[in-house]
């Protein structure tokens, strides 16, 4: 089970029940008042640790419930609600500043705040309905608290599950590059894409295992067991990234031999193997590496060791076979990897595992709630102020347009307005398509379950694998989540005795004038450009490279036991690596006029990923292979130009100088050196690689003006 099927059932069951056991007292409006509150409380129970959930889903109870009893006392008079909406619609907005979950409190305010805006009672009623939505916010949080205390680690379990199989998507992608024929840019844009999506996941394992007590105590077996799968996993992560070379020259001269196939299908079979862990992660099985894949990787060995023998006449180049070597080593490396870590199951070894030390406090961010940073964001210069406000005047113009039209679910206009207003143009632009074409369909959908079905049994349970589907899916593909939320919906209302046909028509008219608002405001007030974010996130990327490449140097100038400050630095080199390509990828969606840049940005993403590729490679040169260099002292120069290099190409981005250096090479000739071992020539050669990758993104920093 995914974690979103789990999150999916959990909010539908929280969501569900206090309804279902109060229609069989003929209290079912006490029963959806309840679920309301649930429903809020819900929006913040997103994966994390424990602790920031439950504090996360108790300051939404309190929030929910004073923003529910102040709506419901002066909803009466529309001037002043809309004072309030646009109020609330600022403040809750700048909630993004303290994280995600901080931003996703804000929402849930909101969201009672809209849903309870036109429903007019007396006093008495008011509190009564506020009352009822604390305690559904009360229900909701126990059962979910409940839920963790029963099987604790089952989040952790579920998060790393999904952080292997995207690596395991990420491989795949990989091997491509070894077929005949492949398109190289479609892979290296895959590649990227999966890159982000590696490094959300992994950010998310951290998140739940270096802030969950449990697991950082150590003090089960369990602990230490997911500790040390993932420790690994990000290791072998690096060892994946590690296998960069220029495929296209490899396809020259190996294509003839049929060799390259024989790569692409061993390494499919090894992601094969990283899904069947992230299988095993889950339903608690044990997996094994097939013998086939074993010898597999012998035959690609043998054919190797044949293409030398062939290579008489001079027929392929040595530094060809040199790398398909390497790239085989590195597989073998890897499937030692996965056999430590399939070790790690055996439930008889489990137990007797022992704690590997890792310094937790290195590796987590984290967000404190420092009021000074709202005061500091109070300004034009802030991306977050104007994004605030934006959502403030469009949530205005919505309750207006409401209120003008007089549509009886008017506050879907309101709804529409929420959900899509994103801090930048592309995310609300993506946000609105897919709400359009889930709402849309799922009408269509929703319309002809009703025209066909009459029996009430099955419309329930129609009605529940919609809910389920709808909180599933909430944050994995938001267009399916809304797929299956208008049915659900329309169905509910069909139970409500409130007319599911006319209602599908009307929640397709909001949607539709909800979404032109948004979509509009977004571009024309107040708007944020990707392009505003890329000075920072390029000079971020060089910084953290720089850092990572300095820390691998020190490798083969010292003997170093500790590894932290270098998986510190590679961890900053994988967050900024995907924020850039992250970046690039929204760019895409914004108005052609809006996209600076983009061939530049192109070329630094490539090299960028091709100089942390060559960098993890130098670094599993003495790890893995054991290369050392006899005198660092011949290879010194080289790496501080290379780190110059880097650190001068970030000085010109930041002042935007353009002025030209004239900064050399620094070329060697080790060869003429006849006692100079095979280990120390690659070595040095990669050490040359590095230089000339950070030399061509220092001349392509005078191109880029931000």
């Amino acid at each position: 089970m995914s974690t979103y099927f789990a999150d999916g059932l959990r909010i539908t069951f929280g969501v569900l029940c206090p309804s279902l056991i109060l229609a069989q007292y003929g209290m079912l409006q006490y029963g959806m008042t309840l679920s309301l509150g649930a429903l809020c409380v819900s929006v913040v129970d997103s994966p994390g640790p424990i602790v920031h959930r439950r504090n996360a889903m108790l300051i939404t109870t309190g929030l929910i419930t004073l923003i529910s009893i102040l709506v419901g006392l002066t909803n009466s008079s529309i001037y002043f609600t809309a004072i309030v909406l646009v109020i609330c619609s600022f403040i809750f907005s700048m909630f993004i500043l303290y994280g995600l979950r901080a931003a996703s409190i804000g929402t849930a305010s909101l969201l009672v705040m809209v849903l309870s805006i036109d429903d007019i009672r007396p006093w008495n009623e008011v509190l009564l309905y506020s009352l009822l939505i604390f305690i559904g916010s009360i229900w909701y949080t126990m059962l979910s608290y409940l839920f963790y205390r029963l099987r604790p680690y089952r989040l952790a379990q579920q998060t790393l599950s999904d952080s292997v199989h995207e690596i395991s998507d990420f491989l795949r992608a990989k091997a491509k590059f070894y077929r005949q024929n492949t398109d190289y840019e479609k892979n290296y844009a895959e590649l990227l894409r999966l890159q982000v999506l590696v490094h959300e996941k992994q950010d998310a394992v951290r998140e739940v295992l270096f802030k969950t007590r449990e697991v950082v105590r150590e003090s089960t077996p369990e602990g230490r067991f997911l500790l040390l799968v993932f420790v690994d996993m990000v290791d072998l992560f690096e060892q994946v990234m590690s296998t960069y070379y220029n495929y296209k020259q490899l396809h020259e001269q190996f294509d003839p031999s049929g060799i390259l196939s024989h790569y692409e299908s061993v390494i499919i079979k090894i992601a094969d193997e990283l899904d069947d862990i992230a299988f095993s992660l889950k339903t608690g099985g044990t997996p094994s590496l097939p013998s086939s894949l074993i010898d597999d990787v012998a035959k690609l060995k043998t054919e190797i060791i044949q293409l030398e023998i062939d290579n008489k006449d001079g027929k392929y180049n040595t530094l060809g076979i040199i790398a398909l070597k390497n790239i085989e080593v590195n597989i073998e490396n890897i499937l030692t990897r996965i056999k430590t870590i399939n070790g790690y199951f055996n439930k008889s070894e489990k137990k007797n595992l022992k704690p590997r030390h890792v310094d937790i406090e290195k590796f987590i961010t984290r967000q404190s709630i420092d009021p000074g940073l709202l005061v500091e964001n109070l300004t034009f210069n802030s991306s977050t102020f104007r994004h605030s406000l934006r959502v403030a005047i469009v949530m205005l113009i919505g309750f207006v347009v409401a209120k003008t039209l007089n549509f009886s679910h008017s506050y879907w206009i309101l709804l529409t307005i929420l959900v899509i207003s994103k801090p930048g143009f592309s995310l609300a632009k993506e946000r609105n398509y897919q709400r359009l074409i889930g709402t849309v369909i799922g009408a269509f959908a929703g319309m002809g379950v009703l025209v066909y079905v009459h029996d009430k049994n099955t419309l329930f349970v129609i009605l529940l694998i919609c809910m389920i589907g709808c909180y599933s899916f909430q944050r994995k593909n938001y267009v399916v989540s809304v797929l299956f939320m208008t049915p659900y919906i329309l169905i509910l209302f069909e139970f409500l005795g409130m007319g599911g046909l006319s209602i599908a028509r009307e929640r397709i008219y909001d949607t539709l004038i909800g979404s032109g608002i948004a979509l509009f405001a977004s571009y024309s007030l107040f708007p944020n450009w990707e392009h505003e974010k890329l000075k920072e996130a390029l000079i971020d990327n060089l910084n953290a490279n720089m850092k990572y490449f300095e820390q691998v140097s020190l490798f083969y100038a010292q003997s170093i036991s500790d590894l932290t400050s270098y998986k510190v630095a590679r961890k900053e080199v994988y967050v900024t690596s995907a924020n850039l390509a992250s970046l690039f990828q929204r760019m895409f969606s914004e108005p052609k006029s809006k996209q600076l840049l983009m061939k530049e940005l192109h070329q630094f993403t490539s090299l960028s990923h091709l100089l942390s590729s060559y960098i993890a490679t130098l670094f599993l040169y003495n790890k893995e292979h054991s290369f050392k260099v006899s005198n660092y002292e011949e290879l010194k120069p080289v790496a501080q130009n290379t780190v110059y290099l880097l650190k001068l190409a970030g000085d010109t981005l930041r002042n935007n100088t353009g002025h030209i250096h004239n900064v050399p090479l620094i070329r060697r000739n080790i060869n003429d050196n006849p006692n100079i071992q095979t280990s120390e020539v690659v070595v040095a050669e990669q050490f040359d690689l590095i230089q000339k990758v950070a030399y061509d993104i220092y001349k392509l920093s005078e191109k880029i003006k931000v």
